[in-house]
């Protein structure tokens, strides 16, 4: 297998290979190049002789020369086998090495069980702290021809009962979204506000929430532009949940990527599971049924593990009572293989992470 960077042809076609293929992400969209460029990384796209494509992006030592490389999600797996997978990998070390990048991070989202932890230690990988909040994920899969029915069933009977109720209360589900299957059932209501204003306020409410369960966010400038430019990208749907009077107590963000929709943040008021007790249910049903009509083949509820050790959750433990509530629709927990790195000139890798420090602290 040989790799060479892309040429305006290839990224013509880029996200269809990157992101829409199986085990696709949009983390390796162009639009998160083009966001992750705007904050200070440079990105780089390449393309292997046999189609697939992987994007890193890279940050440039202070003064040292070098740089460091993370492949956000990558390489996404589009359908290959984790052998196939490794030697995409082993081929874009290779290249990258090859033109002064010391160190090289990669988590791309493949099970533990597929045996690609082993690919990636005989290639000089080694285990790291996760780079982003979760390395597991609870997965419900849809199988081809999967109703609504079909999920309902394996769904607990506490959390069936919860979704009725709010279904019949004064919650409705705002959809925001450019792109999918448009809604003639009455799943969801038009939007009464746009996009931007909308997530603008479920910032808020992720703040809020985050302060309530103890964990906090960076500034909004980190996030809300991003979602707006996926939003528009057709990459993220906003589910948002609305009261009577059209105030929004809730909300859920998810991607659409690799035939399957991703949780990726949710939230809710401080008094709205007080008031809709089945709020965060309601929501998380009309997203499945959302991954059933754009005949996804997983819904992906997110991950319930938290760093350092991003164990599974147990009885009595802060994450517990969330596995449980993921669990309630039939999802099941699934191991992945998680973040890994391999530094290949250690001793510029040194030098470029203090100069690095330095930098920060003198604003060079």
């Amino acid at each position: 297998m040989t790799v060479a960077e892309a040429v305006p042809s290839d990224l013509a076609t880029w996200d269809d290979r990157a992101v829409r293929v199986p085990g696709g992400h949009v983390y390796q969209s162009l639009a998160w190049a083009d966001f992750s460029a705007r904050t200070g990384w440079r990105p780089r796209h390449l393309v292997f002789d046999d189609g697939s494509v992987l994007l890193s992006l890279e940050r440039p030592w202070p003064l040292v020369g070098g740089a460091g490389a993370y492949m956000p999600r990558g390489p996404v797996s589009a359908g290959a086998a984790p052998e196939t997978m490794a030697g995409r990998l082993a081929e874009a070390t290779a290249f990258l090495a090859a033109r002064g990048v010391d160190v090289i991070a990669s988590d791309a989202e493949v099970a533990a069980g597929t045996g690609y932890g082993r690919y990636l230690r005989d290639l000089g990988y080694r285990p790291i702290r996760e780079i982003q909040p979760s390395r597991h994920r609870m997965s419900l899969p849809l199988p081809a021809g999967t109703t609504d029915d079909d999920i309902h069933a394996g769904i607990t009977k506490s959390t069936r009962q919860r979704i009725r109720a709010a279904e019949e209360g004064a919650l409705a589900i705002a959809r925001h979204d450019v792109a999918g299957w448009a809604d003639d059932e009455g799943l969801f209501v038009k939007p009464r506000r746009s996009a931007e204003d909308a997530l603008d306020h479920f910032y808020d409410l992720l703040e809020t929430t985050g302060e309530r369960r103890g964990f906090g966010f960076g500034p909004r400038s980190n996030f809300v532009p991003w979602w707006r430019e996926a939003h528009d990208q057709g990459l993220l749907v906003y589910l948002e949940a609305v009261d009577r009077a059209d105030a929004a107590v809730g909300g859920l963000i998810l991607y659409r990527h690799g035939q399957r929709l991703t949780t990726v943040h949710s939230a809710d008021r401080d008094d709205a599971r007080d008031e809709h007790p089945g709020l965060m249910h309601l929501l998380r049903w009309r997203a499945i049924q959302l991954a059933i009509r754009e005949g996804c083949v997983e819904m992906d509820l997110g991950g319930v593990d938290v760093a350092p050790e991003h164990a599974h959750p147990v009885a009595g433990g802060p994450m517990f009572g969330l596995y449980e509530h993921k669990r309630s629709f039939g999802a099941e927990w699934v191991e992945m293989t998680g973040a890994h790195e391999r530094v290949i000139r250690p001793w510029r890798y040194a030098l470029g992470r203090a100069a690095a420090r330095v930098s920060r602290v003198t604003g060079r």
